[in-house]
């Protein structure tokens, strides 16, 4: 089986953000894989591995793409070491694209790569517009499950539990298919592949971190350079970031007294009761 993971390189968002002419100054910068990506590349590892013996399947390939900057290279070495197989590195500037013009490029790499999944994050946490994998699934004209917090491999399908307002909705889809994933998926029993048993435990809440031997092998794994223009993609995005501005400034608090100056002031004053 082969996965194809696109990720993406977003600034940390532990950062405290700052505004500059009216755009995000991300001057010193530091620049991290998008979380919910992380998760995606943790899920095709979990996917294509036995976990109790630590091995893959034989003929099992894993490729990660991004389209980004040249520095973004780094954060694809990342999901090198975390034991992804090879990466495609489609080098654009962030005021080169936008989600539609993401989508058209995924959508020539899918078709020359031919890929059985297509495993996203369900959203970018710098943008948080969650449209690839949908507007991916559409161009394709593929099956979709969005915001998968588990997955199970059935006689050459995937089961998807994904987490709705009313509970877990279950749904069942063929390959080639398109999977976003949410936050649960790295749980300790999310991914069943019908390989690992049902009673390994993946250990802590989230993605592997790359061992130091998965570092060092990822400097030899290999990694395409394209442009655009090498899928027939014009950078002219539709959308377009005008401006940015804080929230305004929230008026101090008051201490009151007792309940009922309390539910006077919220009556009078603030005009919500």
């Amino acid at each position: 089986m082969k996965i194809l993971v696109p990720v993406k390189r977003v600034p940390d968002p532990t950062q405290k953000a700052k505004i500059k002419d009216g755009h995000i100054d991300l001057t010193g910068a530091s620049w991290i894989v998008n979380t919910f990506d992380e998760y995606a590349v943790e899920t095709a590892l979990r996917l294509l591995e036995n976990g109790d013996s630590n091995t893959r399947t034989a003929g099992s390939e894993i490729v990660v793409v991004t389209i980004g900057p040249e520095d973004a290279a780094k954060e694809l070495r990342t999901t090198l070491a975390m034991g992804a197989d090879r990466a495609i590195h489609v080098v654009a500037t962030d005021a080169e694209i936008d989600s539609l013009i993401v989508v058209k490029v995924l959508q020539a790499i899918v078709a020359a790569e031919k890929p059985d999944l297509v495993i996203l994050g369900k959203q970018a946490v710098d943008g948080d517009a969650n449209q690839v994998g949908q507007m991916l699934a559409g161009k394709l004209g593929w099956p979709q499950a969005t915001f998968a917090a588990a997955i199970e491999m059935k006689d050459g399908k995937f089961v998807v539990h994904r987490e709705v307002d009313g509970g877990v909705e279950t749904k069942s889809v063929p390959t080639p298919a398109i999977l976003t994933v949410d936050l649960r998926i790295v749980s300790s029993h999310s991914v069943q592949n019908g390989v690992t048993s049902a009673t390994f435990a993946y250990g802590g809440e989230g993605a592997r971190l790359p061992s130091l031997k998965g570092i060092m092998a990822a400097k030899k794994k290999p990694m395409v350079t394209a442009k655009l223009a090498d899928y027939g993609v014009e950078p002219q995005p539709v959308i377009k970031e005008i401006s940015v501005t804080l929230p305004p400034a929230r008026a101090a608090g008051q201490i009151v007294a007792d309940i009922p100056t309390l539910v006077k002031k919220l009556a009078e004053e603030a005009k919500v009761i």
